[in-house]
């Protein structure tokens, strides 16, 4: 388990200092990612149209969900003449996967619409819109006319829009221009030109190729070399991101290379870049990014410019130990097979002396089975460590018109690993003065045999190892450390470092006694050696060492507390005992009956004075509503009454305040009432 943890630390140190990335190409992981992101349909006629699209590309046999619902909803956004062009362009794309059944009635009509939208059209998205619906009729139904009699009309307004710096502006009435909208712009030419019932000036068609190389010239690069677009802020619009930028320029530059003659002047090089922009951000979680990445990838492997080729390596760690073969493959971006080509490994060198060369141009072998080109074995002077192969990909003669972007050189890092002999490993303690050995002992790394010493704080104690690689070379690896571990757990991490062909270490106990804290006792000698090219890295116990150190003076550092186990608070707590105080003395139960009784006398003195006073219900009012108020005056007095019973039962005192408040209230209101009646009858009867 310590081997593990040494190794992957130290892979990763290894891997921060360079950072080449090996771009790899579509993969049945992006076909997986497919099959769960696009589950269903969308109800949006954009959504439906992406995942399709994403299933063709990738030849996915099992196709989303399609409904029956989808159909009609293209249907009915192209027989509706109030539809966005919007929908009608996406509603045009997906019934060119799905086939609906749509008549040639509906072509011409849309057709007719749209060819009255082009020539009024004054922003570029509804230009867009409508020229890419009138060339997907154009694709869908072959007798319906979609040609534009004014293509140099139309051509010239999206031309209007364009910037000096080959990005393009939404409309003429806002000034901002945009990356994203160049490739809509683009996209849009490409369409017009396909439309166009007579040729276009092609002296407007090298004015855009020439916009297209300013617009390249503000493409922005990652440190692996992978190209990109972004897009500045503009206003009145929605602010895209540089994978959504970046598509749309590669998808509308593929769409004006695929129809027009000549060549745009892009390195091939760049090219390969945006592939590689594309292919390293994995596989993207969101719908639309995942979209935007496969079909960009899509046009990578059918423009006219150039296509990118991909170097692949199935694996970058390579074993001496086992004799494994470098193995490479080239593909395209979608993982289709590559033209005739040659793989030459031309130069190698360690990562740690970059201007030596370590090896000779050479080629590698092809296997037409696997696809392969793979290298033998490594040569006999490349030893354990990291290293930077220089390949390159040699395309052979071909007939074909198709150009490839090969990328030059490719810089491949590579991780030779291989078992490092351990060997002349000793221990002895030594006479401080004149460094005579007194014990010695003789230690087998690769064992399991443990040492036993002794020594006081006039002694010293010394370890002492060889590293070679299996080349016989001496080896040096990122991590030797010793460490001290006294009985009561407290731990002293040292170094190890090496002379020459030997690490050693010495340890000089009259100078450590501080560092030590003066603990006397049995201290455990334990001893970690890592490297991530080391594929036989150990942390193993050598033995340990019983210390005689003096006392510790009076102002001496104190050892800190011993480190408490993270596991130790889910353990059992300590029991909590508690006594409670002894209740109180009581009265006797008598005295507390005659004390009741007491408190009742006043409550009889009451009844016995509303008898005296002549109390009856003969005075009650016998109208609705005075009896009502009569009724509900004695229900708040009785109230009241209750109110005191229960304080003195459970109420504190705040709640019986702020209850008595309301009360006392509704009392008073109809006791008001009903005095007030009674006085107003009683005038009455003295009037009479």
């Amino acid at each position: 388990m310590a081997t593990t943890a040494v190794g992957a630390a130290f892979l990763l140190l290894l891997l921060l200092p360079f950072c080449i990335s090996i771009s790899q190409p579509i993969s049945d992981s992006h076909r997986s990612a497919a099959s769960n992101l696009f589950t269903e349909i969308s109800p949006s006629l954009e959504d439906a149209y992406e995942a399709l699209r994403v299933f063709e590309i990738l030849s996915i046999e099992k196709k989303p969900i399609v409904t029956k619902d989808t159909c009609e909803k293209v249907l009915e956004n192209l027989g509706s003449s109030s539809s966005p062009l919007k929908d009608v362009f996406y509603a045009l794309k997906v019934n060119g996967i799905l086939k609906c059944k749509v008549d040639d009635a509906v072509f011409k009509d849309i057709a007719s619409r749209l060819k009255a939208t082009v020539h009024d059209a004054s922003t570029l998205l509804d230009i867009y819109y409508s020229v890419g619906s009138l060339a997907l009729i154009k694709d869908q139904a072959s007798n319906v006319d979609v040609l534009l009699t004014d293509a140099n009309g139309v051509f010239h307004s999206i031309k209007a829009l364009s910037q000096s710096d080959g990005r393009w502006r939404y409309s003429s009435d806002n000034p901002d221009s945009s990356t994203y909208a160049a490739g809509l712009a683009l996209e849009a030419l490409g369409g017009v030109i396909s439309l166009a019932s007579s040729e276009i000036d092609q002296n407007k068609v090298s004015i855009v190729k020439i916009g297209i190389v300013k617009l390249f010239d503000s493409i922005e690069k990652y440190d692996d070399g992978a190209f990109y677009f972004d897009e500045k802020s503009v206003r009145g619009s929605e602010h895209q991101g540089s994978l959504s930028t970046t598509s749309s320029v590669v998808r509308g530059v593929a769409a004006f290379a695929a129809v027009t003659s000549g060549k745009i002047n892009l390195p091939g090089d760049t090219i390969l870049g945006l592939a590689k922009f594309f292919l390293g951000i994995g596989i993207p979680g969101d719908a639309k990014d995942f979209f935007n990445q496969v079909e960009s990838l899509s046009f990578f492997e059918s423009n006219r410019i150039s296509i990118p080729l991909i170097l692949s390596l199935p694996e970058t760690v390579h074993s001496l130990t086992k004799k494994s073969q470098l193995k490479v493959k080239v593909n395209t971006v979608l993982g289709s097979d590559a033209p005739p080509l040659t793989v030459k490994l031309v130069r190698a060198f360690s990562t740690g002396a970059k201007n030596s060369a370590i090896i000779e141009s050479k080629e590698l072998q092809y296997d037409q089975e696997s696809g392969l080109h793979f290298l033998d074995t490594l040569p006999e002077n490349v030893d354990v460590g990291t290293y930077v192969f220089v390949l390159e990909i040699v395309l052979h003669d071909s007939e074909s018109d198709k150009v490839y972007a090969t990328g030059g050189q490719i810089h491949v890092p590579i991780y030779v690993t291989g078992v490092i002999k351990v060997g002349s490993a000793e221990i002895a303690v030594l006479d401080s003065d004149l460094g005579n050995i007194e014990t010695h002992k003789t230690l087998d790394l690769a064992g399991n045999d443990v040492a036993s010493l002794s020594a006081n704080h006039l002694q010293k104690l010394r370890l002492s190892f060889q590293l070679e690689t299996p080349y016989g070379r001496v080896f040096k690896p990122h991590q030797a450390i010793l460490k001290l571990k006294h009985e009561s757990k407290i731990e002293h991490i040292f170094l190890v470092g090496n002379t020459g062909k030997k690490f050693e270490i010495t340890f000089d106990f009259l100078g450590l006694v501080e560092k030590l804290f003066y603990l006397s006792g049995k201290y455990d000698i334990e001893l970690t050696v890592g490297d991530a090219v080391m594929e036989n890295s150990f942390s193993r116990l050598l033995g340990h060492v019983e210390l005689d150190l003096p006392e510790a003076p009076e102002k001496a550092a104190r050892p800190p507390p011993p480190p408490v186990d993270p596991y130790s608070r889910y353990g059992p707590k300590a029991e909590i005992i508690h006594l409670f105080r002894a209740p109180e003395k009581r009265p006797p139960q008598k005295l507390s009956l005659v004390f009741l009784g007491l408190i009742l006398l006043p409550f009889i003195g009451f009844l016995v004075g509303l008898l005296r006073l002549g109390v009856s219900l003969k005075n009650f009012p016998g109208s609705t509503i005075p009896a009502t108020f009569a009724t509900l005056f004695h229900l708040g007095l009785a109230a009241i009454l209750l109110l005191y019973v229960l304080f003195w039962l459970k109420l504190d005192l705040f709640t019986t305040l702020k209850t008595l408040g309301l009360l006392g209230a509704f009392t008073m209101f109809f006791g008001h009432r009903i005095l007030s009646y009674l006085a107003l009858t009683s005038s009455k009867l003295k009037s009479a």
